[in-house]
């Protein structure tokens, strides 16, 4: 019964997701970018990509690039504690929304 899941609104909303998906992750490391121009201590701009309330994989896809880029480089639990922030976001947004339609 593929022909009644896969229509226009189903692909449709799958792209809608994976565009908002791209745009948040490039908004986090922007964000984080920008961060760093006012700070004393750096951070990676890379935790800003596991900002994304995807647990744990963006976590872990963070921590695989800090990797190949730098062997040294561990961001695993740095990248865990910004997508557990991602998560209560997205918890408070969604309870926000929710009350809205209340």
């Amino acid at each position: 019964q593929g022909d009644v899941f896969l229509n226009a609104k189903s692909v449709g909303i799958f792209l809608l997701g994976a565009v908002a998906f791209s745009i948040a992750t490039a908004s986090g490391v922007i964000f984080a970018k920008i961060m760093n121009l006012f700070m004393k201590e750096k951070i990676n701009p890379l935790l800003g990509a596991a900002g994304v309330s995807a647990v744990p994989g963006s976590a872990r896809e963070v921590h695989l690039v800090g990797l190949k880029e730098d062997p040294t480089n561990f961001l695993l639990m740095h990248a865990m504690a910004c997508n557990s922030s991602g998560v209560i976001g997205s918890a408070v947004c969604a309870g926000i929304l929710w009350s809205f339609m209340m």
